[in-house]
């Protein structure tokens, strides 16, 4: 046999194609059931539950003697004009910015972050202290004077929650 004829007998060799782990299904099943098995990440914590739970540390022993039952309050509104807070920056007592239907002036024995609900008014947060809030008395935060006076001063239930 001559050189040629011998090159025709000889059966062709497979191409060799590298492998492509990016189309391999095995290995991407197994990659996402792996995934899946991996806890998931804990978003990330807004500014105001940072400024909270730092309080919240603070204020420890506070948490424990939070009434357990419904009690009486003693509610008035307030708004963040110079005349009636000293300033007009809206940053409250707890370092957070006052907003409507969540901020709530409440006396030192209820910590920052204490979430009370209020019959008629709704779920607040205690972000706020004041000179004249003692005892009972709660004041809640309003964005225009008109609403606070047109609130005044009520005499109704709250119950902590959280």
């Amino acid at each position: 046999m001559n050189p040629v004829q011998a090159m025709e007998i000889k059966p062709e060799l497979p191409l060799v194609t590298k492998y492509d782990f990016k189309n391999d299904p095995f290995l991407l099943t197994w990659t996402f059931a792996v995934e899946d098995k991996q806890p998931a990440a804990e978003a990330p914590l807004s500014f105001e539950d940072k400024v909270l739970n730092r309080w919240k540390e603070k204020q420890a022993r506070l948490w424990d003697v939070l009434p357990k039952e419904k009690f009486a309050i003693n509610a008035s509104a307030y708004t963040a004009a110079a005349d009636e807070c000293g300033k007009s920056d809206g940053i409250t007592a707890s370092g957070l910015k006052v907003a409507e239907q969540r901020t709530l002036a409440c006396p030192p024995a209820f910590p920052f972050g204490t979430k009370i609900s209020i019959e008629g008014v709704g779920e607040l947060r205690c972000e706020d202290r004041g000179g004249a809030i003692k005892g009972n008395h709660f004041d809640i935060y309003m964005e225009t004077k008109a609403e606070a006076f047109a609130f005044g001063r009520k005499h109704l239930v709250a119950e902590v929650i959280q």
